[in-house]
């Protein structure tokens, strides 16, 4: 008893401070926010575009623009422009609540995800119960969720819970490109949810397909199968990028970076 006490004292707090706190320090391999620059992009010069293997990357009316939805955060744009037009931040917050929000454009900042409207904060700001789904993903998003209830990330001390039963719950989370084997399972399990619910989708496979993007046996993402309240971009996203997501959209963070918790 007393050697457990001991070990418990000398190992201390292990849960980050964030958001009360600074963010934590993520290693330098880390790929967050694409930053982009297309004025060094000479011209003509379309090699970003061409190798993105998810055409995440394209020209519109002759501005450089990205989908999150649909990148990967591969380094392939990356080794074909040797000008730097397009780089890897550290910022890992990413989550948007519109899908055309998550469309990046040169010198444009992401609009980062907005609260629930305040007759849902006022039901699920303090406990959250989620049903998650994996529609045919290939389990990295799935594990980074799994991590947010560790000791480090402690999801549970916003009231964020994941249940088993959609009966229990108030949202469903989905993660995976949607497979046709999983479409009617996915609208089941949506409308088990008593109303009023919110939809998450996590990863990038979840937004748009992924690299199963345009096969047949996929739906290319939730797509309009159910509406979706929050965008979660990464393949799979960080653990931070998907903290920081939950908590904005209940309306968790407040200026200066701490939690309301009032």
């Amino acid at each position: 008893m007393f050697s457990m006490i001991r070990e418990r004292l000398r190992q201390g707090r292990r849960t980050i401070a964030y958001p009360s706190g600074d963010a934590p320090t993520l290693p330098d391999r880390f790929r967050g926010l694409p930053v982009l620059d297309e004025s060094k992009c000479p011209d003509g010069c379309r090699s970003c575009a061409e190798v993105c293997p998810t055409d995440a990357i394209a020209w519109d009316e002759g501005s450089l623009r990205l989908d999150l939805g649909r990148c990967l955060f591969c380094t392939e744009c990356l080794e074909a422009c040797p000008e730097g037009a397009i780089r890897y931040s550290q910022d890992y917050r990413l989550a948007t609540r519109k899908r055309e929000d998550l469309v990046l454009r040169s010198g444009r900042e992401l609009e980062l995800a907005r609260p629930l409207e305040d007759r849902l904060l006022r039901l699920f700001a303090r406990s959250l119960k989620l049903r998650v789904v994996s529609a045919g993903g290939d389990a990295s998003a799935e594990a980074d969720l799994n991590v947010l209830g560790t000791v480090v990330f402690d999801l549970g001390r916003f009231g964020i819970q994941v249940v088993a039963s959609p009966r229990h719950a108030d949202g469903l989370v989905i993660v995976g490109p949607v497979t046709e084997n999983m479409k009617l399972a996915l609208r089941e399990t949506y409308a088990a949810i008593p109303a009023p619910k919110i939809v998450i989708a996590v990863g990038t496979c979840a937004i748009s397909g992924g690299v199963f993007r345009g096969n047949p046996e996929v739906n290319d993402g939730v797509g309009d199968l159910v509406p979706v309240d929050l965008y979660i971009p990464g393949s799979p996203p960080h653990p931070m990028t998907i903290l920081d997501g939950l908590i904005r959209l209940l309306g968790r963070l407040v200026p200066g970076g701490a939690t309301d918790s009032s």
